[in-house]
């Protein structure tokens, strides 16, 4: 989900953000989400990095709802971190402003599989915190996507282990979603993440999000819907279900050229999936997003 350039920020950021973070975080059992709404038709995301947002959460939740949005995926924290979730006071000012907006707000973490008992309580810190008037998180969403243990035979068993006791824990009503890599980009690169286990996390989560970052491997919009529409594909033949549940991810925003964002929604819209959006919020410009209002109607 991070990009290369976002990672790359300085070393200094890093540490004063999780300095600000070092508060307590308030939690409490999580309510069992049965709906599968959050995932539906279009969204956007907001990462740890996107700093001016989170100098004005309520700002930001404003300036998100004006695009028409249903959901907004909102980083709660990462494996390089100190704390389970960073900035929690403005997380939670973040929700419940996103929620007076009428918006749905869905949690997501990314694991480095290196200590899988700290993954698994850093997600289930997003699962349950809430804010000081009562306001949780719509969903959550495992981001899969580090390579920070080289063996894949590790990295796969401890990423169930995360899936499984994500699930036992939350429950069997609790709506999860799988944030995966591009299944046509583990195609192109098939040393990238060899025997990714699509038919084993279908067992344990809801929706899968494909990470389809179709702007890493063309410039062209006769190639991005080709892209788009194998990573579907790719998905519903590696999982067995021609119906699986798909909530599609383009990007990257601010390198999307001139024809791509239409072809993305122009298969996006045809391929019968749930929703789908551009990662993301800070980089997507207007026009972007008014090419991207068409998913409103055509995808959930």
């Amino acid at each position: 989900m991070h990009t290369g350039r976002r990672v790359a920020r300085s070393t200094r950021w890093i540490l004063a953000l999780a300095c600000i973070a070092a508060v307590a975080v308030p939690v409490a059992s999580a309510a069992p989400k049965a709906t599968l709404e959050p995932y539906r038709g279009l969204a956007t995301w907001v990462d740890i990095f996107d700093v001016g947002l989170w100098r004005d959460p309520e700002g930001a939740a404003a300036s998100i709802a004006e695009r028409g949005v249903r959901t907004v995926y909102v980083e709660t924290s990462n494996f390089s971190q100190k704390v389970a979730v960073l900035r929690p006071v403005r997380v939670a000012r973040f929700l419940e402003a996103a929620h007076a907006e009428g918006l749905e707000v869905v949690a997501w973490y990314l694991p480095g599989f290196l200590k899988p008992a700290v993954d698994i309580e850093r997600s289930l810190a997003a699962v349950r915190f809430q804010s000081a008037n009562g306001h949780s998180f719509d969903g959550f969403a495992l981001d899969i996507e580090s390579h920070a243990v080289n063996s894949v035979e590790l990295r796969n068993r401890r990423l169930l282990r995360i899936g499984r006791e994500l699930r036992e824990a939350v429950g069997p009503d609790y709506r999860l979603g799988a944030i995966i890599p591009s299944p046509r980009g583990l195609e192109i690169s098939p040393n990238a993440w060899p025997a990714f286990p699509y038919t084993d996390l279908a067992e344990q989560f809801d929706v899968f999000l494909p990470m389809v970052y179709f702007t890493y491997h063309t410039t062209k919009p006769k190639r991005t819907r080709a892209y788009v529409k194998n990573s579907i594909a790719i998905l519903r033949r590696e999982t067995g279900d021609p119906s699986v549940r798909v909530h599609v991810i383009g990007g990257v925003g601010d390198r999307v050229r001139a024809g791509q964002t239409e072809a993305f929604v122009d298969v996006a819209c045809g391929a019968g999936i749930m929703g789908a959006s551009m990662y993301d919020f800070a980089t997507t410009s207007a026009t972007k997003w008014a090419q991207l209002g068409r998913l409103t109607s055509c995808t959930g």
